[in-house]
């Protein structure tokens, strides 16, 4: 087919369903530039079951689209306006009215119509999906609450008292992307798997998104880490600042911003591609990261080491940043994630709360042979620390804990029988369960917060800052 210079297409796009993509795709094909109109909430009436902010942000996301903007006068209109030497519809158009077949006649351009492919309806599937919901997937658990005599107003009044808490967050900046593709098939030359990217969304993760989720729950919130000088850095500044994150990213021009890629078709990952740097910073940049945090501390309430093992935390920065953290009577948490590499959370000492997995936990200790409360209790001794949140993923989360003289333990079923996306489950757990601790709450009721942050996160995908009213929502049913 000729290539022409530019296509229009124009649609309310209320769910950016299999049918729009296809939509999209044959408009990309007859020429060089997509641009797509989103109908205005005005103009679409009755139509419009998703606001128009988030259809336009839809399919500005989908990687086919060069330019999207918001139809406000009429599709004809911008027709005229714009000129495209091609406008494209779907099939089942073709036998109906169309409105800009004059308008694109009247310049020289063609109305095309996609192919006949199955048409899929917005509503239809907007309806499908909440039918298909629990309509509360979420459910406190009483047993224990009652149990450990937690009540949902005491934990809706510690949540009141988040408000301007100072927090410093320091460890590893990640950004997150996830490309949906449509697969092609085989490559005829071997066996490789070829796809097509549709579209992309980009999160930021790491110890970044554990400053974002503590902001949003309402605390002034300093953040420290170490980026490249690439675009990846310049996302996570800019989602940070959007977040209400105060950050101090030192720059090191010898590697890149930790970019995880996932490149994804039908709820399956095919690939994951990381572009990171796993060697210790220099030594100026850490005597640079301890000054500035050293200043932070001064007058903070928590500090919250989040670790993936990057090279942004190494043991001496960890050792002087806790050392001024107790000195300043700062309250200390800690997490040490070790899902694709080694990690050890017991090089983070004298805390007041580490929140492992139990692969974590059993991998810093070398131990598969102990129960996992005696686990538990072998890391806070090992570490110093006053208590322990071992995450169980779908089996919840064991507290040990001393008290006094004695130890406690309990277990916290997962709260959320629907879990869409377990990404950043364990972020959420760690912010919200160490605010608690931090403005007084016992560890029962820090860790029913921390449950209860966890299990709103799994039920959305993508790791995006948790609220207070989301949280305060599920308290109040």
């Amino acid at each position: 087919m000729t290539k022409h210079r530019s296509v229009f297409v124009a649609g309310i796009f209320n769910v950016l369903h299999p049918g729009h993509i296809r939509l999209l795709k044959f408009a990309k094909e007859c020429g060089d530039k997509l641009i797509v109109g989103v109908i205005s909430d005005t103009l679409a009436g009755d139509g419009a079951h998703v606001a128009q902010d988030f259809r336009l942000e839809a399919v500005k996301m989908n990687a086919l689209v060069d330019e999207v903007f918001l139809v406000q006068t009429s599709v004809e209109q911008e027709v005229l306006r714009l000129k495209p030497e091609i406008v494209v519809k779907g099939k089942e158009h073709e036998s109906q009215k169309n409105p800009e077949q004059k308008a694109v006649e009247s310049y020289g351009g063609k109305l095309i119509f996609s192919s006949g492919d199955v048409v899929f309806s917005s509503l239809d599937l907007i309806r499908r999906e909440i039918g298909t919901q629990n309509s509360k997937p979420i459910t406190l658990p009483n047993q224990f609450m009652s149990r450990r005599k937690v009540s949902s107003k005491s934990l809706r009044d510690l949540m009141q008292k988040f408000e301007g808490l100072k927090v410093v967050v320091i460890g590893d900046v990640i950004v997150d992307e996830y490309i949906s593709c449509d697969p092609l098939g085989m490559s005829e030359e071997d066996s490789t798997i070829v796809v097509t990217p549709i579209s992309s969304r980009t999160f930021i993760g790491g110890a970044a998104i554990v400053a974002a989720h503590a902001a949003s729950l309402g605390a002034k919130v300093k953040f420290f880490s170490v980026v490249g000088d690439d675009a990846s850095a310049k996302f996570c500044r800019d989602e940070l600042s959007k977040f209400g994150v105060e950050h101090h990213l030192l720059v090191d021009d010898s590697r890149p911003t930790t970019l995880k890629q996932r490149f994804r078709s039908r709820s399956k990952t095919l690939l994951r591609v990381s572009h990171l740097a796993q060697r210790l910073i220099d030594g100026s940049l850490q005597n640079a990261l301890v000054a500035n945090v050293t200043k932070s501390c001064a007058d903070a309430d928590l500090l919250i080491f989040s670790d993936f093992n990057y090279g942004i935390l190494p043991q001496t920065v960890v050792d002087q940043i806790t050392a001024v953290a107790k000195k300043n009577k700062v309250k200390i948490v800690a997490d040490s994630q070790s899902s694709s590499q080694i990690g050890d959370i017991l090089r983070f000492q004298d805390t007041d709360l580490l929140t492992p997995t139990e692969r974590e936990a059993r991998l810093a200790l070398r131990n598969t042979e102990d129960g996992l409360v005696v686990v538990a209790q072998m890391i806070c001794e090992r570490a110093n620390s006053k208590a322990a949140l071992v995450k169980l993923g779908e089996e919840g989360v064991l507290l040990r804990f001393r008290d006094g003289s004695d130890w406690k333990t309990d277990q916290i079923p997962a709260l959320n029988s629907a879990p869409q996306d377990v990404a950043g489950a364990g972020d959420c757990m760690l912010v919200a369960s160490s605010l608690a601790l931090t403005v007084g709450a016992n560890m029962w009721e820090a860790g029913l917060l921390g449950s209860l942050a966890a299990a709103i996160q799994v039920g959305r995908v993508g790791n995006t800052p948790i609220t207070q009213d989301e949280i305060l929502h599920e308290l109040s049913e």
